[in-house]
């Protein structure tokens, strides 16, 4: 069953890209005691994603800020180092936190798995955003399948 508005997040390690490599960051480390903006998309380097999703969040970043968001971070079912060329490509570096869940772990325990095999991409994430204070979900926006507008930086954070 998917994640619901009001339930605290479930536990999980997910990957980073640092300056000294791949790093494990629990959700404890990313929710607790902050304000966190977490959008999902189905694929780094895919159409939607790469020219308006993740865009969306990098340009409205200081707008994002300014309404108390500690952080925007960016989760999809690819490794993480194509999470971080993703990210360096569209802009992202010290805006957005680029989240990889390699193996879909973390979009299982949300409930936000999807099978994306008849494309030939496998396992990934349904495109999502979701406002998190202190590890409970405040907002949830599930896109419905192959639309873009829910879960964008605009909606999502009411700008």
């Amino acid at each position: 069953m998917a994640i619901q508005a009001g339930e605290r997040v479930p536990e999980g390690t997910l990957t980073q890209m640092t300056d000294k490599g791949p790093a494990p960051v629990t959700t404890a480390e990313l929710f607790a005691g902050k304000k966190v903006v977490l959008f999902a998309v189905p694929g780094a380097f895919t159409p939607t994603c790469s020219r308006q999703h993740l865009p969306g969040y990098v340009a409205q970043h200081d707008k994002i800020k300014a309404t108390g968001v500690d952080t925007i971070a960016c989760l999809a079912v690819n490794d993480v180092f194509v999470m971080d060329a993703w990210g360096k490509g569209a802009g992202a570096e010290g805006k957005v936190l680029m989240l990889a869940d390699g193996n879909a772990d973390y979009a299982k325990a949300l409930g936000m798995d999807v099978d994306f095999g008849k494309f030939g991409m496998g396992l990934r994430c349904k495109r999502f955003s979701m406002v998190v204070e202190d590890g409970v979900v405040k907002t949830l926006n599930v896109e419905q399948p192959g639309e873009f507008k829910v879960s964008s930086a605009e909606h999502t954070c009411g700008l």
